[in-house]
Formats: C-alpha cells, sequence, structure tokens
C-alpha cells in the first residue's frame, strides 16, 4: 500500500506542526505516496494528538483546504493585541452571529479566532453565557491556545493563561479586575 516515504514536500517536512483550518495544530507524522483508485497520490499524515485524529492531506490539496505553517511570533502578538481590544458585537441575530464566529474559527486565521475570543469573552462579573456561545468560545480558546502554544513552546494551560491575562487587560475590565492584576504586578 506505501510505496515510498519522504521527509519534505512543498516546503513541509515531518516533525513540523502546522494548522489545519477545520481542526487547528497538527504535526506532520510521515509524508507518504499511496495508491488510490488507480491513482497515486503523495499524501501529508496529519497527526492532531488532542482529538486523536489522524488525517491525510493529498499534497495537491493543500492550498485549497488552507493548511499552513504556524504564525510567527509577530502574528502572535498581533493576536494577543486583538484580545485585548474592545468586544466588537454586531447588533444582528444570534444564528448570524454564531454562524459568522463558526467560520472565523475554521478559517485557521489567529487574527479572525482572536477576534472570537475577544467578542465572546466574559469576565465573572458579566451576564452568563448561552451554551452556544459559551461552545463557540471555547473552541475559539482551544484553536488559538494550540497554536500560541506551539509557536512559544508553551504548555497548553500557560498557552490559555497568556491569553487570559491579555483578556483581562480589555477595556471592559472592572475595577476588581484592575486591583488583581496590580497586586500581581506588586508580587
Amino acid at each position: 500500500m506505501v510505496a515510498k516515504k519522504t521527509t519534505q514536500r512543498l516546503g513541509f517536512k515531518t516533525g513540523e506542526f502546522v494548522v489545519y483550518p477545520s481542526h487547528g495544530v497538527g504535526v506532520i507524522v510521515a509524508i507518504e505516496e499511496q495508491e488510490v483508485a488507480g491513482l497515486v497520490l503523495e499524501l501529508f499524515v496529519i497527526s492532531f494528538e488532542q482529538d486523536k485524529l489522524t488525517l491525510r492531506v493529498p499534497v495537491a490539496k493543500i492550498k485549497s483546504v488552507g493548511m499552513r505553517k504556524l504564525a510567527e511570533e509577530d502574528m502572535v502578538t498581533q493576536a494577543l493585541t486583538t484580545v485585548t481590544g474592545r468586544a466588537r458585537v454586531k447588533r444582528t441575530m444570534w444564528s448570524r452571529r454564531a454562524q459568522e464566529y463558526e467560520a472565523k474559527i475554521n478559517s485557521g486565521d489567529l487574527i479572525a479566532i482572536s477576534e472570537v475570543v475577544r467578542d465572546l469573552y466574559r469576565s465573572d462579573d458579566q451576564p452568563e453565557q448561552s451554551y452556544s456561545e459559551r461552545q463557540l468560545f471555547e473552541q475559539a480558546m482551544d484553536r488559538m491556545s494550540r497554536e500560541i502554544g506551539a509557536v512559544n513552546r508553551l504548555t497548553l494551560t500557560e498557552a490559555v493563561q497568556l491569553i487570559e491575562k491579555n483578556l483581562a487587560k480589555s477595556p471592559k475590565r472592572t475595577k476588581a479586575d484592575a486591583a488583581e492584576s496590580d497586586e500581581e504586578a506588586a508580587a
């Protein structure tokens, strides 16, 4: 079934972290050739450890599916700056906004994902979210933290804490939040 294995194709190599838009951060574990329906296809074998998923993507399709390398340091900085901004919530029906958020999350674009995190973030003093809002927030937070963790070589917990620290800087925080972050800074 497997004809031959290579270690690099189109600038991607085995052992490298990549972002696959609809699944998030994964690792290329192999590049192999397989015969499928009489055609020989060269495939990237990508493992998504967190989802216990292995994906085989034809090399010829990586552009059309939007697979990309991890973001650069400056893109991570820009994403963290994005979450400190004021939430921009459109006054449209939730179902429409939910579709837009879902599209941003599945775009694989770190900045778009950070916008979803910013817009759906709720501090402790704010009203509770609906179940679907919470689900979208957690999905966006998961994607963002996995990429930031992979880029900055942080654990998932450290990446989440870094994002939450930046979210606390957003203009909608309360005086209690400000006092708490001032105490942390003094410590």
